[in-house]
């Protein structure tokens, strides 16, 4: 089974919550999953954005998408009536990433959570150097590009797209983060 994962530090900066070290603890011996797009998210390889859905309370929630990294055509009444979206590919990944959160909050209701996560050119790299330079060629490759930011650029990039960062948390060496669509008037 995964991993529950707890809070041991968190730190404001610019008054969004950074949260750093968690402790891994051992989950339930059980654990019931009756959304199949929670089950989808899981299976495509989002246990630690199960961890963290759960973590911010969410993972209950209806109306809850995954924008898949394997599946890229989406129709705009799919994102109608949506609770939460959560977009699985690094932000790292996306070759026009200001232009994919724009069109991301264009269809998004006001105060819809939209959760994704990226590596923060911050975080230490682990020594494993062979495997982190393969590791990147594989990025390259498949994306056409790699986009180092950290935690300040996703924050201002998202606020000016139309978000308000409600938390981003570092989990095994990626950032994961919580913005709702601000209701602009």
């Amino acid at each position: 089974m995964g991993n529950i994962l707890v809070l041991n530090k968190s730190s404001i900066i610019s008054d969004n919550k950074i949260r750093t070290n968690f402790i891994e603890r051992k989950a339930a011996p059980e654990r019931i999953i009756n959304n199949p797009v929670i089950e989808k998210l899981i299976a495509e390889g989002g246990e630690m954005f199960f961890h963290y859905l759960t973590w911010l309370g969410i993972v209950n929630e209806p109306d809850i998408m995954v924008i898949s990294s394997r599946h890229h055509y989406y129709d705009h009444n799919d994102f109608k009536n949506l609770t939460t979206l959560v977009n699985q590919k690094k932000l790292n990944l996306i070759k026009h990433l200001d232009s994919f959160l724009n069109v991301i909050c264009s269809v998004l209701s006001p105060n819809t959570n939209f959760i994704g996560c990226f590596t923060d050119k911050r975080v230490p790299k682990k020594i494993e150097l062979p495997y982190s330079v393969y590791k990147r060629r594989i990025y390259f490759s498949e994306s056409g590009s790699y986009i180092e930011i950290d935690k300040l650029d996703v924050s201002e990039l998202l606020e000016s797209c139309g978000f308000e960062v409600m938390d981003m948390t570092e989990i095994n060496r990626l950032t994961y983060f919580s913005a709702r669509k601000i209701n602009i008037r």
